[in-house]
């Protein structure tokens, strides 16, 4: 009967993250746990299978379009192998309910970071259709246009882009953009090198400890630091997430692994079947609004899980 329970809640956080386009790993702990009826240490450990499989079934197709980059996705995959040993041996030192207390402080934090993130796509999907009942301004001398001046669906590309660096760029880096400046980071070389560096053993960790996949800490470095598109930006951090995941359970296999599989590969086909549900009704929304509904789940699971700890 469980595993009959852990398919169809599956499939419905399938067709939650394949809608919203996030949240594998930070929906499937607490549901795991406060659904499931798992201990919160094992809930970690197979949400880390969850989120192993989710990113090897979808690896091949971001391959095959080319969103892939290899080298430094494992760069930044074996950087945070460090991080991921250690989360997944402080994992087992701390108190199943504490666990969770910090489980519902990182949602809050995802859920703001999301939430900041809607606001800023929202305003670049602003209309700037001419007012009405006003005459049109009359045309001014400027500089003469580019040959080949770029598409309406290249603009929306770019904007979009653009949103999603800037939402994450530092406020000292937004101004020097404003400035005039071009470097995505500011800072000598050896410091960006650094950050990777702090990053990835901080996705690592985060990773080992709490069971998720750490994709909201590794796209934004990808794009700022690294300089990938943010296609390739997703089909890297992919990559990453499974040398962090993979990792991560061998250390827990090496202390023991305890696990329900029957439980985490029902609840994980379901999630699968889900997702391909869930993706074509996410093109019938703006991706504000989708970022938007995420925050908001993950605020609601954040609360929830405070409220089933306390």
């Amino acid at each position: 009967m469980s595993t009959v329970l852990a398919l169809v809640i599956g499939v419905g956080v399938g067709v939650v993250v394949g809608t919203l386009g996030a949240g594998g790993g930070i929906l499937s702990v607490p549901v795991l746990v406060y659904l499931l009826g798992q201990s919160p240490h094992e809930a970690a450990s197979g949400s880390l299978v969850i989120v192993l499989v989710t990113a090897l079934v979808s690896l091949p197709s971001r391959a095959r379009h080319h969103q892939v980059r290899w080298r430094d996705g494992a760069l930044f995959g074996l950087l945070s192998s460090a991080g991921a040993w250690a989360g997944s041996w402080l994992n087992s030192l701390v108190d199943g309910q504490v666990l969770m207390l910090l489980f519902s402080v990182l949602l809050l934090v995802v859920a703001a970071l999301m939430a900041r993130r809607a606001l800023a796509e929202r305003r670049t999907e602003a209309p700037t259709a001419p007012t009405r009942g006003r005459p049109e301004a009359p045309a001014v001398e400027s500089e003469p246009a580019t040959p080949e001046e770029p598409s309406s669906a290249d603009l929306v590309d770019e904007a979009e882009d653009a949103a999603e660096v800037l939402m994450d760029i530092p406020w000292e880096a937004q101004a020097g953009a404003t400035a005039g400046t071009t470097t995505s980071v500011p800072g000598p070389r050896g410091r960006r090198l650094l950050l990777v560096v702090l990053v990835a053993s901080a996705t690592g960790l985060l990773t080992g400890f709490f069971g998720v996949g750490g994709g909201f800490v590794v796209v934004p470095v990808l794009l700022l630091v690294l300089r990938c598109g943010t296609r390739e930006a997703a089909g890297t951090s992919l990559l990453v997430m499974v040398v962090a995941a993979l990792v991560s359970l061998a250390q827990r296999a090496s202390d023991g692994l305890e696990l329900d599989w029957a439980t985490v590969l029902f609840f994980t086909l379901g999630s699968a079947s889900g997702g391909v549900l869930g993706g074509p009704l996410s093109q019938r929304l703006r991706p504000s609004t989708l970022t938007a509904l995420f925050a908001l789940l993950l605020t609601a699971v954040a609360v929830f899980s405070l409220v089933g700890t306390l």
